[in-house]
């Protein structure tokens, strides 16, 4: 390699290297904005989060700190994944923005959707947890307890928990991008993923397992809307399949014409 290629070479990597540095103070910058009005609403975010659990408490049980700085350090914690939260869209478009000039139109035109529906997917699923799975699961656990066990959670305790159960309902309403993904660039054809349905229930249900708490009610709230969410990614692939090869044939056409 010449000495001109290798300025060349060293130059585009510093450059690259620069862009990267910038997107990532835009977005530590992005995060510390959103997170500053909620260090100030940080009681009000706790209250609301544990709202499904305080309606579930026994008379006369309370939520209870172990711990000296759980008071405040707990409210504070929230505040921070909640500002993350928040700036994420904006993280993610900067990891977009890096990663696009890279691609071809046709991987960009796949890309981008692709990208927004996980993070509105993602944002669902941590919302179907807390209006749909919460009141259930934590009704369960109140009603379960022994009569001479009063029933009065940590705060850092059930934030940890609620936190693991927001990432986990997130991540499994991204089951329909993991399919649509292994569709489209053929790791895995359409018609094996249609024909394995049946190992995919059971890889499902142990998943649930895994994620959720040890009750069946939880399992089954997070099993049925994955699997019916992995028949979703089914109908999705098969649409943008057949986009993509009506938009080869067309090229090809217009090719032979020319």
């Amino acid at each position: 390699m010449s000495d001109g290629q290798e300025n060349l070479a060293e130059g585009t990597l510093m450059s690259h290297l620069l862009e990267l540095r910038d997107r990532l103070i835009r977005a530590v910058f992005a995060v510390l904005i959103a997170c500053l009005p909620c260090f100030y609403f940080a009681n009000d975010l706790f209250e609301l989060v544990a709202d499904p659990l305080v309606k579930q408490l026994p008379k006369g049980a309370v939520l209870q700190s172990t711990s000296v700085v759980g008071p405040f350090m707990t409210p504070f914690k929230l505040a921070f994944f909640v500002g993350l939260f928040v700036a994420m869209p904006y993280v993610l478009y900067q990891i977009w923005a890096f990663v696009a000039p890279g691609l071809y139109r046709k991987e960009k035109r796949f890309a981008l959707p692709l990208l927004v529906s996980s993070i509105v997917l993602f944002y669902t699923g941590a919302l179907f947890a807390y209006w749909a799975v919460f009141p259930i699961m934590f009704g369960f656990f109140a009603n379960t307890a022994p009569a001479n066990v009063m029933f009065n959670p940590d705060i850092s305790q059930y934030l940890d928990f609620v936190l693991t159960i927001f990432f986990a309902f997130g991540l499994a309403f991204e089951m329909p991008i993991a399919v649509v993904l292994l569709a489209i660039t053929g790791i895995v054809s359409i018609d094996k993923l249609r024909n394995n349905r049946g190992y995919v229930a059971i890889g499902i249900s142990i998943v649930a397992a895994i994620l959720t708490p040890p009750d069946g009610i939880t399992l089954i709230i997070m099993a049925v809307p994955m699997y019916l969410l992995y028949e979703g990614g089914l109908f999705f692939a098969r649409v943008m399949i057949k986009a993509r090869g009506t938009d080869v044939n067309k090229r090809k056409d217009e090719e032979a014409e020319a």
